[in-house]
């Protein structure tokens, strides 16, 4: 049942160019350039050496750090080099390099887990190598890794609400059993009672096929979404199945709700039934300058020019790429970039896409406000990031945005609100980082004062 309360958001043209298309599988590339950090935490350092041969499911990267995801080999081939360069998120990263052999051959450590108790469930979780593959990467181990009775609602996310992007649909069709089975398992290990798969409404055939797998099933509830964005974002979600408010802050936890992707729940399902971690990853290829859109599942580590080149290349001059949706991906400079765990789209265009109109003057039309479903008052915002003014920033909430981009869709005079108030927040981020630093140093001054002064009096006696 849904909560029946909404928060707002905007209406965007959707463009799901690839709608109804199944999942193709990608030819193997002749290497894989696969970088250590592909996830929220500390990097993995790898666990192979230049010359080694590997195989599918091989494990390449580690961590000891608590919040970590290890890190599979995508191929079987020979490791070619091992070397620093910088990654699509603009940091500079250490790649595995892998020239692949075409074989495509297993690794004999790939093994469906044993699984007799929850900290057996937890610790696979892990080794399955799954993050958050809607594009936040958080490693599902430690989203899991909840405490007992904490959870009762565990929250399937099917929105996927930005334009373009259809793979997460076209998964729900094609596994949609693997996705429910998924869910018992988490629900079982985690000891969670309610389960509910969220689905926007643009997607009735998903919707009744989750109702057909489900048929008599009392534990788990299919929800049909708005179709507002952002629906899929985590905060959205909750409030739309449960009726919880999740502040910034804190953690679906908190709340009583663990949120995972489709594809997510979905890739951990095939690991505890086959033991194949996450080696691969679902994507769309779209934009006006491709030759020919469609769904693909593509090696980890494969560059994104071979991803689009396997797909009939380009019909015109790409301005812009941008990897995940136009509202909230990440435009990047070129495409010799490898595709990593957290990515959902390739999307190419030309010019008339890309070229940004000019910004005017704002008319205080309120319409930032009334698109933006965390009420924040975002031109406001904009105001104070120029002022410099921390204060203002905190009294109007800034750190409650969650960087969806409604204000800046919504903007007549298409001032870049979002991009401002992300400068924003990372102010008020460092302001705290400071008065931290001056607290901690003040207080050990006072201990070191007070020693001094018990010192002085321990002499005097």
């Amino acid at each position: 049942m849904s909560s029946g309360k909404h928060l707002k958001g905007v209406h965007v043209d959707h463009q799901k160019n690839t709608a109804g298309m199944p999942i193709i599988p990608m030819p193997v590339p002749e290497r894989v350039y696969i970088p250590m950090s592909m996830h929220i935490g500390a990097p993995c350092q790898p666990v192979v050496a230049k010359g080694d041969h590997v195989k599918v499911g091989q494990l390449i990267g580690d961590c000891d750090k608590p919040v970590s995801a290890p890190i599979h080999s995508s191929v079987s081939g020979d490791v070619e080099a091992i070397e620093q360069f910088m990654t699509q998120n603009g940091r500079v990263d250490t790649n595995i390099v892998i020239k692949t052999d075409g074989k495509q051959e297993i690794a004999e450590t790939v093994v469906p887990p044993v699984i007799e108790s929850r900290e057996d469930f937890l610790k696979a979780v892990r080794a399955s190598g799954v993050v958050g593959l809607g594009g936040a990467t958080f490693p599902t181990s430690i989203k899991y890794n909840t405490k007992p009775g904490q959870v009762d609602t565990l929250i399937l996310n099917g929105a996927e609400c930005e334009p373009f992007i259809t793979v997460d649909h076209a998964a729900m069709l094609a596994y949609a059993k693997d996705m429910v089975d998924g869910m018992r398992t988490i629900m079982k290990w985690l000891d969670i009672k309610r389960g509910v798969i969220g689905i926007e409404s643009n997607k009735p055939d998903a919707i009744a096929k989750f109702n057909e797998v489900l048929a008599g099933d009392k534990d788990i509830e299919v929800l049909t979404l708005r179709q507002v964005y952002p629906q899929g974002a985590e905060r959205v979600i909750i409030y739309e199945c449960t009726g919880r408010h999740l502040i910034a802050g804190k953690l679906p936890a908190d709340v009583g709700c663990i949120v995972s992707n489709v594809s997510s729940v979905l890739k951990l399902q095939q690991y505890l039934t086959t033991g194949m971690p996450l080696v691969s990853k679902f994507l769309t290829l779209d934009g006006n300058v491709v030759a020919k859109p469609q769904n693909v599942e593509v090696p980890i580590g494969t560059m994104i020019c071979d991803v689009i080149e396997q797909c009939g290349g380009l019909k015109g001059e790409v301005k812009k790429i941008i990897l995940g949706g136009p509202m909230m991906g990440r435009a990047i400079p070129r495409d010799d970039f490898a595709v990593m765990k957290g990515n959902s789209a390739i999307l190419c265009f030309d010019e008339t896409f890309a070229t940004q109109r000019k910004e005017t003057a704002c008319i205080n039309c309120g319409r930032c406000v009334a698109g933006c479903p965390m009420n924040l008052m975002p031109a406001r915002l904009s105001r104070a990031f120029k002022d410099k003014d921390i204060d203002a920033l905190r009294e109007f909430n800034v750190m409650s945005c969650m960087d969806c981009g409604c204000c800046a869709y919504s903007c007549p005079a298409r001032k870049q609100l979002n991009f401002e108030i992300k400068q924003a927040k990372s102010l008020v981020m460092e302001d705290d980082k400071k008065k931290k630093a001056k607290a901690e140093a003040a207080a050990a001054k006072a201990a070191a004062k007070a020693e001094a002064e018990k010192a002085k009096e321990g002499g005097s006696k």
